[in-house]
């Protein structure tokens, strides 16, 4: 019988798009959650909690190749050590980490917990691949979504962003996942460069709403990193096909004309 694939976080946005291709592949999946939740549509899932450590062993039993991609607002490097320590222990042949573009250079405390779990993937002993995609367009749109409920949006001009669909991540997760150990790959950016203005607009339009943006200077370290363009992808990078217009029109301009067209409540 062919090793379980074992994916952490795989009922998030990632895993959820993820998984599926997997299977699609021919490859059982086992899905590590907080939850306890029953078997279903081909794939076993496991309840452990990466952050006290206990029984990951006997979750990633069996498992050759382990997916890393549970994360949260802290600890995420204590989680990673305590997996790709189990993960060596267990006699794994693959570890895959999705870290983030810009983890090297943007003093941002959660960047620097990211480039401390990719560290502890690369010393744990197991082969591995590392992939950094730039922000997601779903994190993208909620950080808009957010801003625009401001009656003036601060939009710092000088900020660039190379947003990334998230099925363009997943199709090209799965072929690092299914293929071979390659440390740390391109990184895989969105098809534009696009400035913060340049992004919010974009959503206003698509959600039919009007703003005035101020144009506002990012002071400090974090300022200046991102001003030089520290949080975009290496040079070499991979480009996703989905544009930021194309995921505006699907997510935003679509769901508010099936709004329009809802028939009036009586």
């Amino acid at each position: 019988m062919t090793a379980p694939i074992l994916v952490t976080g795989g009922t998030g946005t990632l895993g959820s798009l993820l998984v599926p291709r997997l299977l699609d592949a021919g490859r059982p999946v086992r899905v590590l959650t907080r939850h306890t939740r029953p078997a279903a549509d081909g794939v076993e899932y496991v309840a452990r909690d990466l952050l006290q450590g206990d029984g990951i062993d006997e979750a990633v039993a069996g498992a050759e190749t382990i997916v890393h991609l549970a994360g949260g607002p802290k600890g995420d490097d204590v989680a990673t050590r305590n997996l790709a320590a189990a993960a060596k222990r267990s006699g794994a042949r693959h570890l895959v980490y999705v870290s983030v573009t810009g983890v090297d250079d943007v003093p941002v405390a959660w960047m620097r917990t990211k480039l401390a779990s990719e560290r502890a993937v690369a010393d744990s002993g197991v082969p591995w691949t590392t992939l950094r995609p730039a922000q997601f367009h779903s994190l993208v749109l909620g950080i808009a979504e957010k801003m625009a409920k401001m009656p003036v949006i601060p939009a710092p001009g000088a900020l660039r962003f190379q947003p990334v669909d998230e099925r363009d991540v997943a199709a090209h997760l799965a072929g690092l996942v299914l293929g071979e150990p390659s440390g740390l790959v391109p990184d895989l950016a969105g098809p534009a460069d696009l400035t913060l203005p340049e992004l919010l607009a974009g959503y206003l339009a698509a959600a039919g709403r009007r703003r005035p943006m101020l144009p506002v200077p990012l002071p400090g370290k974090i300022g200046r990193a991102y001003r030089g363009g520290l949080n975009l992808a290496r040079e070499g990078a991979v480009r996703g096909t989905r544009t930021w217009e194309d995921y505006l029109a699907e997510h935003v301009a679509d769901a508010r004309a099936a709004r329009a067209a809802r028939p009036a409540a009586r």
